[in-house]
This record gives C-alpha cells, sequence and structure tokens, in this order.
C-alpha cells in the first residue's frame, strides 16, 4: 500500500514503517537540517548510512518521498523543512568557503612549519565547504607521538601574541598523534567530522588516518576521500628540524609533560563546573589526544537529531527505521 494512503486512512492511530532507504534518505536530510543545510542528490548518496550499489534506485526513492509530500526539491536541493532562503544561504556560504580554503592553505602552511607537526586536516564547516560570517577555521592536527603539547602550546602562544588570540582563520582545536591515530568517540556526528576533513598538509598521513578509523564506514559508507586541492607542497625547513633536535631527548619529554600539567591545570580551573563526565567528553586531555570543545556542540547536535526523528515520525505517522 502506498504510505501516503495508509497514513490517510488511519491517520491518528497508524504507524509506517519506511523502508531502510527511506529511512536512511530522510534521517539524512534531517541530520543536515540542524545546520539549515539542505543537500543536493549527491550530498544524499554520498552522505546515507547504507551502502549505495544502485544510484538509479536511490534517485527513484528520492523522487517517490518527494511526490509523496515527505521531503522537498527546490532548485536542486531537498530539504524537509525551511524555505529557500537557506538554499540561498548555502550558495552564499560555498562561495566565501572557496575564499576561506585559500586562506586554510596559507594558514596550513604556517603551521607546516612548527616543530612536531606531521599533518593538517580542516575540520568543522570549512571541511563541508561551507562558511559563512561567524565560522571559523577549524584545524585538525596529527603531531609526533610525545611532543603533541609541545606542538599545541608553540601553536597557542602564536595564536595569542601574533593573531590577539584571535580563532577566526587558526582555531586549533584537535590534536592527536601519528602513534595514536585512532578516535575512540563514535557517533553520527564523530563519523561526519572524521569523514569530510579536508588534508592540507601530508596526504599520505591523512589516508592512514582513515583507514586507521574505519569505523566511520559504518555510518558513511559512500562518503569519497577527499582529494588533494588543497594539499600544500613539502618543503625543506630549516628551523623545523633545528627544534625537533633541540627538544627531541629528555629535555622535549619533560617540556612536553609540563606543558601537558600547565594546560590541564588551567582547564580544570577554568571549567571547574563540569563534573569529571563532562570535562573528559569535552576536553580530552590525553598523552595522544586532546580536543578542546567546552561548548558541548557534538551533545547537543545529537539531542536535537533525535528530537527531529521523533517529531517527523509523530507527524506523519510513520517509524524510521535504523
Amino acid at each position: 500500500m502506498n504510505i501516503a494512503i495508509a497514513s490517510a486512512i488511519h491517520p491518528q492511530d497508524t504507524e509506517v514503517c519506511l523502508s531502510p532507504t527511506e529511512s536512511a534518505i530522510i534521517r539524512t536530510l534531517l541530520y543536515f537540517e540542524i545546520f539549515s543545510h539542505p543537500l543536493t542528490l549527491d550530498d544524499i548518496i554520498n552522505c546515507l548510512s547504507i551502502p549505495v550499489t544502485d544510484r538509479t534506485y536511490i534517485v527513484r526513492v528520492i523522487e517517490e518521498l518527494v511526490q509523496q509530500g515527505y521531503i522537498k526539491k527546490c532548485d536542486g536541493y531537498y530539504l524537509i523543512h525551511g524555505s529557500p532562503e537557506i538554499i540561498e544561504r548555502r550558495k552564499n556560504g560555498e562561495k566565501l568557503a572557496r575564499k576561506s580554503l585559500k586562506t586554510a592553505k596559507r594558514f596550513s602552511s604556517l603551521i607546516a612549519h612548527f616543530p612536531f607537526v606531521r599533518a593538517i586536516c580542516l575540520s568543522g564547516s570549512i571541511s563541508k565547504y561551507y562558511m559563512d560570517e561567524k565560522s571559523d577555521i577549524d584545524y585538525f592536527i596529527i603531531t609526533t607521538a610525545g611532543r603533541m603539547w609541545v606542538a599545541r602550546t608553540l601553536l597557542v602562544l602564536f595564536k595569542k601574541i601574533f593573531l590577539l588570540n584571535s580563532k577566526k582563520y587558526f582555531c586549533v582545536n584537535y590534536f592527536i598523534t601519528e602513534e595514536s591515530l585512532y578516535v575512540s568517540t563514535q557517533n553520527i556526528y564523530a563519523a561526519m567530522e572524521m569523514s569530510s576533513i579536508v588534508p592540507t598538509y601530508n596526504y599520505p598521513l591523512y589516508k592512514s588516518l582513515l583507514r586507521e578509523n574505519n569505523w566511520i564506514k559504518k555510518y558513511y559508507p559512500n562518503f569519497p576521500i577527499r582529494g588533494k586541492e588543497w594539499v600544500i607542497q613539502k618543503r625543506k625547513y630549516f628551523l623545523k628540524p633545528v627544534l625537533e633536535k633541540i627538544f627531541g631527548g629528555k629535555t622535549g619529554e619533560r617540556l612536553d609533560k609540563f606543558c601537558y600539567r600547565l594546560t590541564l591545570n588551567h582547564w580544570k580551573k577554568k571549567f571547574s563546573h563540569f563534573d569529571e563526565s563532562t570535562f573528559d567528553h569535552r576536553l580530552r586531555n590525553g598523552r595522544n589526544e586532546s580536543k578542546h570543545h567546552p561548548l558541548g556542540y557534538q551533545q547537543k547536535v545529537l539531542e536535537k537529531l533525535e528530537q527531529k526523528i521523533r517529531q517527523f515520525e509523530v507527524a506523519n505517522g510513520l517509524i524510521l527505521s535504523e
């Protein structure tokens, strides 16, 4: 029976369970609706939680959902709620992102000069090729094992001193080491952030990062690997190897531990209102991973997604399969 007909017969007490493909499409659109981000056909296919083996079939299912009124199509974009203004917003955001990517590439070249930095990727909104006037450029940085906190401290000091603590083009909020590429947080949000990162320095290490975190394919089996468009060319660094040699032995080990303790104590004072679980989740502070997300944005997104799914199900008398 047609879903729309079944719902019309029993609008109050009938719940129709959508197919896995239909549910995956709607869940994908609902996720990006949190960010007021309508999707193209390619976006939907790339971000589906189920493997796509027949593109024609996916297109047919999407068009059926449009005809049944569950999703909308406007100017080549698909959405569930919202007006054409958010489509214009996305187009403007893409234009600004193209300009910002050039800026991010220049700053990546600068970051690559810092000692113990081994790879750089872009994360956050710019990795989805969207920016607005409030967006920062976020960097996901891989460092040498045992020197992550030295590298992080030097980069933060540079931002505070030379950029007047502005995060607009220099938000260094996630670090891991090349010895420990596995990211333990696993959910739809973390998977999207990991899948969409844009490499700007050391492309082979970026590919190793994805291989080490192949759990993201559970959430996004179709998301394509990024190309080399924004990768800077490696060059000879004169000061970098000198500093790495100076801080490569026990002196560097002591300095790394000092930077770690200094940062951890600062965070504990600044965020003393966090309980232990919240602190660990928002401010990851191990020797091989540093995450600075004090606003708990990830959890807010996950909660909002569940809310949107429930609201959609109730409004349409449907059940979205997992």
